[in-house]
């Protein structure tokens, strides 16, 4: 039997419980992955807690979308993998389990040298970075400014950005400012002062910004030193983006990702997969709990106790 959390009715990370379910049979198309490590991200804990609106739940839902494990079985129609290749997933629901069937199409190869934590920490934060920045145009010839840039997805986007070729500015606390310069960036405290600090560390301007934290700090200070707003996204205040002319890119924005947006977060797995293989890209790994502890790992995400990627080994 299969292992797996899942929750019937919304609210704290009480909700989260370990079922068994039948072994997952791979359909045309799909692959059963073996789930050696998921990807626990705030969207996560945001649906459980209904913070982000989702259907009614009307039988056990799976949590989720992001995770990495060994192929067990194929189904027909799937020429691209074999039993036993490792893989990692995106953009599938329920990868908090131990056995799960996948569309082909959510799995990239994973190689040796890249680990099945570095590979469930790459779907959604990659993805959302990655997107973010080809839709905002970002190029050699910008300075960016990435508010929250310690995060995952912040991360994701400095190391994107600076292999473009861009100037980047992140902003973060202290304690993780040699990081930050680690992977590229300048990076500069938030907090009072901000806008003044960012304007000496880019004294020819900033052109583009991407706001990962969601405060009303990084709102502003992005519309005090970007002359064209439609180089303003955010992925946190999708809800009132738009009363600022500002864009958003998921985020609980009522605007949907286009065609192209979401062609980009597929395309972000293969492109970070690659080069994490190549030593140019690097996720930094927080706690490793085991599934049980599914719970635990919604506390730390939704409290921001933990640094680095949070994974659940099953």
């Amino acid at each position: 039997m299969a292992r797996a959390i899942v929750y019937t009715e919304f609210g704290s990370p009480d909700v989260l419980h370990l079922i068994e379910t039948p072994d997952p049979i791979a359909l045309s198309g799909e692959a059963v992955v073996r789930i050696e490590a998921a990807g626990v991200n705030p969207i996560d804990a945001k649906l459980r807690s209904a913070t982000r609106p989702s259907p009614p739940i009307t039988e056990p839902r799976g949590v989720g979308f992001d995770g990495a494990g060994v192929i067990e079985s194929l189904g027909d129609d799937v020429d691209a993998f074999a039993v036993g290749d490792r893989v990692a997933i995106r953009d599938t629901v329920g990868t908090y389990s131990s056995l799960l069937a996948v569309a082909v199409d959510k799995l990239v190869a994973l190689p040796d040298s890249v680990t099945a934590a570095e590979g469930a920490g790459i779907g959604i934060p990659a993805g959302t970075a990655y997107q973010a920045l080809r839709s905002l145009g970002v190029t050699e010839r910008d300075v960016l400014l990435v508010h929250g840039g310690s995060g995952s997805v912040g991360q994701a986007a400095v190391q994107f950005a600076v292999a473009w070729g861009a100037t980047v500015i992140a902003t973060a606390s202290p304690a993780r400012h040699d990081q930050l310069r680690e992977l590229g960036a300048i990076p500069v405290a938030y907090g009072e002062g901000l806008l003044e600090r960012v304007r000496e560390a880019a004294p020819e301007g900033v052109t583009v910004a991407l706001d990962c934290a969601g405060t009303d700090e990084a709102i502003e200070v992005s519309l005090e030193l970007v002359a064209d707003r439609d180089r303003i996204a955010t992925i946190v205040r999708g809800p009132d983006a738009a009363s600022f002319g500002i864009r958003a890119f998921s985020g609980g924005s009522p605007v949907p990702l286009t065609e192209q947006e979401l062609a980009w977060r597929a395309e972000a797995l293969a492109a970070t997969v690659d080069l994490l293989a190549a030593g140019d890209f690097t996720i930094e790994l927080g706690p490793e709990l085991p599934l049980t502890q599914a719970s635990r790992a919604h506390e730390l995400v939704e409290s921001g106790a933990a640094s680095g990627k949070i994974v659940l080994i099953p």
